[in-house]
């Protein structure tokens, strides 16, 4: 089913293929509440669970749903919105905004310099979509801006892997499975480079809990393109990221130190 946005003056003249919603599935709102799920379980296992442990390596599996699925929400809600810049600016805030509970609760400190949230790599990862669909630039120039966003990434969690699997998404979001192919590919690139990584210090193992990712994909087969959630639903998502951090990073280094 081709859609024809051209007459949206606030974005670029394309055409793209989008799958055709289906009333049974998993919708938006679903598949965002199970990354928050997935997040909190995470999140509680970081600060209270030995890693080692397998409730730790169980909780940190299931974990590894909500950054696959925030990625994948990033794309449809760029693919959908009608002001990206306006959804970047958004993005962007809520990057900053939560870096402070991030870092707050990795460390249990404020450093100056640390790594960001994972917040980071998604706001870069639209702002790379928002550079593709530009017709200011060449490939050429697009490509070299991507690698740029991809090594700035780094800053933050998950960081080019995010960028990349946004591309990807949107990318082939008109054919489900080459989506989830290449979702797979650059996963499995991501993981076998951890464990090699990790292997090199001796501690092979602990990377093998990052094969979780590849759980979302039965979620994104099933996703039904679906959204009934209205304004105060979307907010909600937002603001959820960093309150819950601060909450567990309060309860990790004041409540339970």
């Amino acid at each position: 089913m081709a859609i024809d946005i051209s007459n949206r003056p606030d974005r670029p003249i394309r055409k793209y293929t989008i799958q055709p919603k289906r009333k049974s599935g998993i919708t938006a709102d679903l598949l965002k509440l199970i990354a928050i799920a997935a997040m909190v379980i995470d999140h509680i296992a970081w600060a209270f669970v030995p890693f080692g442990s397998i409730a730790g390596q169980a909780m940190h599996v299931i974990g590894r749903l909500t950054a696959p699925i925030m990625c994948f929400m990033v794309a449809e809600g760029y693919a959908h919105t009608r002001d990206p810049i306006k959804y970047a600016k958004r993005l962007g805030l809520f990057a900053l905004i939560s870096h402070i509970p991030y870092i707050y609760f990795e460390s249990g400190g404020f450093p100056v310099i640390h790594q960001t949230s994972v917040m980071f790599p998604l706001f870069l990862g639209l702002v790379a979509l928002i550079v593709r669909d530009s017709p200011k630039y060449e490939i050429a120039v697009k490509n070299m801006i991507l690698l740029i966003i991809c090594l700035v990434a780094m800053l933050g969690d998950w960081g080019a892997t995010a960028v990349i699997w946004i591309q990807v998404f949107y990318a082939f979001r008109y054919d489900r499975k080459e989506q989830m192919k290449y979702f797979s590919i650059v996963s499995a690139v991501m993981i076998v480079l951890n464990i090699i990584v990790n292997a090199s210090m001796g501690e092979f193992w602990e990377s093998l809990f990052q094969l979780g990712v590849f759980l979302a994909v039965p979620l994104f087969l099933n996703y039904n393109g679906v959204k009934k959630g209205g304004k105060a639903y979307k907010w909600f998502f937002y603001i959820f990221y960093p309150a819950h951090l601060l909450v567990l990073a309060v309860l990790r280094y004041v409540v339970f130190k």
